[in-house]
């Protein structure tokens, strides 16, 4: 109901919960390269485009991972793989929202895989940050590569964004170089399922920091796949500034964790009660975000978005 009428932005991320080996005697799966025992907890947060108010919680998956072998990873359909995951999250997010004047879904480059552009609801745009460097159909016979592509392009504008600050970084502001263009990405020839639409036209906007931070942090360097149309600076401008709105979840996890909850050093040796556990608190996180935000005056939400009238 909070969405009904305006833009939205559904944002999704992963995160594991490491809950330290001595858990996993008690029936917890490998997280942290199997380092660690613990779940994983895959959200998906609402977002008002243009203010960054958090509207609510769209969904979220909980799950404990077995312990036992698997095939290997191209030897198994998307439905029996962890990737599964956004899809059902960007189609739920499709139903959730479907009385938004717009939907867009925001995520990081794991879930950067065809069938994510293949399978996603006609009511919801796509922004995925690349992460493979895809065959696109290109001029000469053989298939081009999305990286050389886009890295060919001329620039087409600067402009200025505030980098946030994150662990080990501090807030700045940064130059941003922007390039974008039309392209057709084909289908993997490795693990796809061969029911596939053979190609995917999707539009590339890469952005690229100027001069390289002075503390010593990463130059940020974003390829950003759309299903929006961009043919214009300042529509590559809102792709980015969409897409930036994913900082959310970032927050939102540090709540979650080290700023808030302290969830990981919950000592509940159930899983089954865990997940429970972790599903209540990841809705207490997001009121607790949302509270944050009226506190600091930069939405302008009213009380019964975070809390029911009574």
């Amino acid at each position: 109901g909070r969405a009904a009428g305006r833009h939205v932005v559904a944002v999704q991320d992963s995160s594991e919960l490491a809950l330290g080996s001595r858990r996993a005697r008690a029936g917890y799966g490998p997280v942290g390269n199997g380092n660690a025992a613990g779940l994983l907890l895959h959200p998906v947060l609402a977002v008002e485009a243009g203010t960054g108010a958090l509207l609510g919680l769209v969904s979220m998956q909980v799950w404990n991972r077995g312990a036992g072998e698997l095939a290997p990873r191209r030897q198994r359909a998307t439905a029996n793989k962890e990737s599964q995951r956004w899809i059902d999250a960007t189609k739920q997010a499709g139903a959730v929202l479907e009385g938004a004047a717009s939907i867009t879904m925001v995520s990081d480059r794991e879930s950067d895989f065809y069938e994510l552009f293949a399978e996603r609801p006609h009511n919801v745009d796509l922004i995925v940050r690349a992460c493979q460097n895809r065959r696109i159909e290109a001029a000469q016979e053989a298939p081009g590569l999305l990286f050389a592509f886009i890295d060919a392009q001329p620039e087409q504008s600067r402009f200025e964004v505030t980098i946030p600050a994150a662990p080990g970084r501090r807030a700045r502001d940064a130059e941003l170089a922007v390039r974008y263009a039309p392209v057709t990405v084909r289908r993997p020839l490795n693990g796809a399922d061969p029911a596939l639409p053979e190609t995917i036209g999707l539009t590339l906007v890469d952005v690229r920091e100027v001069s390289k931070p002075k503390d010593g942090s990463e130059p940020v360097h974003w390829r950003l796949l759309t299903t929006h149309s961009v043919a214009t600076v300042a529509q590559a401008r809102r792709v980015v500034d969409l897409y930036r709105s994913r900082w959310v979840i970032e927050e939102f996890f540090r709540t979650l964790k080290t700023a808030g909850f302290d969830i990981e050093a919950a000592d509940i040796g159930d899983p089954h009660a865990m997940i429970n556990f972790a599903a209540a608190a990841t809705i207490a996180a997001v009121t607790i975000k949302q509270l944050v935000q009226a506190r600091d005056g930069n939405t302008d939400q009213r009380l019964s978005d975070a809390f029911d009238p009574d």
